[in-house]
C-alpha cells in the first residue's frame, strides 16, 4: 500500500472492488450496460422532451432536468470507474480528484432538488389544478433550474476550498472508484474537524432539508387527493405521484446509507461502502428513465412515436 510524504498536492490511488481485482474484466460487463442504459435512457428521455411539443409542460420540463443531472452524474464517473476495470488505471491527481468530486456531489445536490422541485409540482398539479399553468410558468421554471444550479455550487465550493489546504501523509489509496469528499478527507493527516462539519453541513442543508419538504409537499398532497369526492378521481390523482415517488426512494436511501456508512460504519467490510457507492452512482440514472417510461403515458407515446418514425426512416 503506497504510502507519502505530506503533501497538499498528492496523486490518490482509487479501489475497484476490493479483493476482487481478478474478476475486474468480469465486473466491468455489467457495469459499462448500466452506464450504456443510463446514459442512452436519459439521453432519449431529453431528447423527446425537448422535441415533443405535447411535452413542453411544467412536469415534463422537470423532468428533463432529471434526466440532465443522470446523465451528468453518469459522465462525472464514466472515465474513472472504466478505466480501473479495463486497463487498471488506478492513478488520479489531487485536481482533477477535487474535480470530479465537485461535479458528482454537485449532480447530487442538484438531483436532491430537482426531485423536491417535482413534489412542488406535483402538488400545486394536484390542489390547485385551474393555475398550475399559471403558477409554473416557463420563467418560474428556468429561475428554479437557476437556483438549483447556484445553491449546489455556492454549498460546494467552501468543501473545495477547506479540502485544498490539508496535507496528506497517510496512505492515499481511496476505498470508491471515484473522488468522494469523506474519502478523500479521511486520507488527511490534517485537522479535519471543520472539513467534516461542513460536509455534514451541506448534506443536511441539501438532501436532509430537500426530504422533509419533500415529505411534506406529500402529506399537503394526500389532504388534497382526500378532499376529493370521487374514489375514481382520487387514484387518478395520485397515480400521477407514482413515479415520483419512486424516484425519491431510489435517489434516497441509497445516498443515506453510504453517508451513513462513511461516517459510522468504521468497522463494516470494505466491500459494503464499495457495493452502496454502486448503487447510488448507478441506480437512480438508469431506473428513472425506466420508471418514467413505463409509468408516464404520454412519455411513453412520445418514445413509441421517436422509434417508430427512425424505423419507418430505415
Amino acid at each position: 500500500m503506497p504510502i507519502f510524504h505530506n503533501s497538499t498536492s498528492p496523486t490518490f490511488f482509487l479501489t475497484e472492488v476490493p479483493g476482487l481485482e481478478w474478476a475486474h474484466v468480469w465486473i466491468s460487463i455489467p457495469i459499462c450496460c448500466l452506464y450504456l442504459t443510463a446514459l442512452s435512457g436519459n439521453t432519449l428521455i431529453l431528447f423527446v422532451i425537448l422535441t415533443e411539443p405535447s411535452l413542453h409542460e411544467p412536469m415534463y420540463y422537470f423532468l428533463s432536468m432529471l434526466s440532465t443531472t443522470d446523465i451528468g452524474l453518469c459522465i462525472s464517473t464514466l472515465v474513472t470507474v472504466l478505466g480501473i476495470l479495463w486497463v487498471n488505471a488506478r492513478e488520479i491527481s489531487f485536481n482533477a480528484c477535487l474535480s470530479q468530486m465537485f461535479f458528482i456531489h454537485l449532480f447530487t445536490f442538484m438531483e436532491s432538488s430537482v426531485l423536491l422541485a417535482m413534489a412542488f409540482d406535483r402538488f400545486v398539479a394536484i390542489s390547485n389544478p385551474l393555475r398550475y399553468v399559471t403558477i409554473l410558468t416557463h420563467a418560474r421554471i428556468a429561475q428554479i433550474g437557476l437556483a438549483i444550479i447556484t445553491r449546489g455550487t455556492v454549498i460546494l465550493t467552501p468543501l473545495v476550498i477547506l479540502l485544498k489546504q490539508l496535507s496528506f501523509c497517510r496512505s492515499h489509496v481511496l476505498h470508491h472508484s471515484y473522488c468522494f469528499h469523506p474519502d478523500v478527507m479521511k486520507l488527511s493527516c490534517s485537522d479535519t474537524k471543520i472539513n467534516s462539519a461542513l460536509g455534514l453541513t451541506a448534506i443536511i442543508s441539501t438532501a436532509g432539508v430537500d426530504s422533509i419538504f419533500i415529505v411534506l409537499s406529500y402529506l399537503l398532497i394526500i389532504r388534497s387527493v382526500l378532499s376529493i369526492a370521487s374514489i375514481q378521481e382520487r387514484k387518478k390523482a395520485f397515480s400521477t405521484c407514482i413515479s415520483h415517488i419512486t424516484a425519491v426512494g431510489i435517489f434516497y436511501v441509497p445516498l443515506i446509507s453510504l453517508s451513513f456508512v462513511h461516517r459510522f460504519g468504521k468497522h463494516a467490510p470494505p466491500y459494503v461502502p464499495t457495493l452502496i457507492a454502486n448503487v447510488y452512482l448507478l441506480v437512480p440514472p438508469v431506473m428513472n428513465p425506466i420508471i418514467y417510461s413505463v409509468k408516464t403515458k404520454q412519455i411513453q407515446k412520445a418514445v413509441l412515436k421517436f422509434v417508430c418514425s427512425k424505423g419507418i426512416h430505415i
